[in-house]
């Protein structure tokens, strides 16, 4: 199994709103991911960050697929446009 997790800095906050809101429109859509989480920060520090995500995935090929399967993409472009910043990790476990 290979875990991809990203969080996400927002120009506007408000942003990380809608953007979840399509993240989860992802969930049982794409073969290979396993399980989707998307959750907004609360504790709103400054080293916080808005939005947080984590996909699980059956393998690497499975996680590459989803990078470039087209309704992650529609997704992906929706954020990037938004997003000040983010940093990501996959493993696997």
């Amino acid at each position: 199994m290979v875990s991809h997790i990203v969080l996400f800095r927002f120009s506007d906050p408000n942003d990380a709103v809608e953007s979840r809101q399509r993240l989860l429109s992802l969930v049982g859509k794409i073969p290979g991911m396993q399980t989707l989480e998307a959750g907004l920060d609360f504790t709103k520090s400054e080293r916080s960050a808005h939005l947080g995500l984590i996909t699980r995935h059956d393998s690497r090929a499975a996680l590459d697929a989803y990078q470039v399967h087209p309704l992650h993409v529609e997704v992906a472009t929706f954020i990037r446009a938004r997003v000040a910043g983010s940093t990501a990790v996959d493993f696997e476990h």
